[in-house]
């Protein structure tokens, strides 16, 4: 048996709105990876099989790595289909945020939430959530916040009905956030949920083959143009970062997703300890900024001390509004500031 998350509390207000409200809205943070998207599709799934109206919103588009699980194309974006979005949080009874931990992480998605009369509902697994939800789930020691909305499921009575679909979503966002499984997975109920998901008739395997062996021949050279060129690697920090300018990208045909899981690379480096990406947007005058590491080594801290950012331990982001020369300085800095952390002591 599952450890029940939901408090009495929590679990009166869910059974009042899922008895009460036929309109949801469901939301997750700007540039939606494998669990926003695939916790979105679970808890929609559930939601619409109690007969609710339930509307997805992401922020902007997607990787299209992602595109496969079912439901993908009903999710409206908010920097294309703006007006529907508008009405969809209009005509919203309960916003469902997930994925994320404060509006300002949705960007202009917020401001149209921010209007909004309706009650939200917070399922997250990030540090210190904001307080701007009724009802604020939040365990940032879980894996993923496909992990929070399989529990609650559960919880809720809901898994006898749940859809193999669904069950695919939310096995997609539980190995995305832990890297097939590879950090912040060790406790043993993350298991007893993959084999009740197993249960469902999902193929692990294949949806691994989906997430991860799906590249395009222009996202593999972009991968060795990155090993090769630019990865600067600082080895008595035994910490490393490249970058990837707008012209690179474009030289490469870039698409949204080509970038993921480059910043994880460096570190099968033997003895590398943190990793960091420094990437320019290909929409904003910024620069995006992704962190990895290993052990105890905090990347949320350096993300939020110097990238203006934050997420976990062992994974974070960030932003730098500034160019690549002002980004490389900074990343430097912030790299020499926990050499405490990084240099092996003697």
């Amino acid at each position: 048996m599952l450890k029940p998350i939901l408090t009495e509390e929590q679990l009166a207000q869910i059974s009042f709105w899922l008895k009460n409200c036929s309109h949801f809205v469901l939301c997750a943070h700007i540039s939606p990876d494998g669990d926003a998207i695939g916790s979105c599709l679970g808890l929609a799934s559930f939601l619409r099989g109690l007969g609710k109206e339930v509307t997805v919103v992401m922020p902007n588009h997607f990787p299209e790595f992602l595109h496969w699980m079912k439901g993908t194309d009903e999710i409206l974006l908010a920097d294309r289909d703006t007006e529907q979005v508008e009405l969809a949080f209009q005509e919203a009874e309960v916003v469902c945020c997930l994925d994320f931990n404060d509006l300002g992480r949705i960007e202009e998605l917020g401001e149209i939430a921010r209007k909004s009369h309706a009650d939200f509902w917070l399922i997250d697994h990030h540090l210190d959530p904001g307080d701007f939800c009724k009802v604020t789930v939040s365990y940032p020691l879980m894996s993923s916040t496909c992990e929070l909305v399989f529990r609650i499921i559960y919880q809720l009575g809901g898994f006898g009905c749940m859809t193999k679909e669904a069950a695919e979503a939310i096995y997609c966002g539980m190995c995305t956030d832990t890297g097939g499984f590879t950090y912040n997975s060790n406790n043993s109920e993350i298991f007893l949920i993959i084999s009740l998901l197993l249960q469902k008739g999902i193929d692990k395997d294949l949806i691994y083959r989906k997430i991860y062996n799906n590249y395009s021949v222009d996202r593999i050279h972009l991968m060795g143009f990155v090993l090769y060129e630019k990865l600067q690697v600082l080895e008595d920090f035994h910490a490393s970062f490249f970058t990837l300018e707008r012209k690179e990208l474009k030289h490469f045909h870039f698409t949204k997703g080509d970038a993921e899981g480059l910043v994880n690379i460096p570190l099968t480096i033997k003895g590398m300890k943190l990793s960091i990406s420094l990437r320019e947007d290909t929409e904003k005058d910024r620069i995006l900024v992704s962190l990895r590491s290993v052990d105890d080594f905090p990347c949320n801290k350096m993300a939020e001390e110097f990238f203006n950012g934050g997420g976990h331990k062992n994974a974070a982001g960030g932003r730098l509004d500034c160019d690549m020369e002002e980004a490389i300085s900074i990343t430097k800095k912030a790299i020499y500031t926990y050499e405490y952390l990084l240099v092996d002591k003697k």
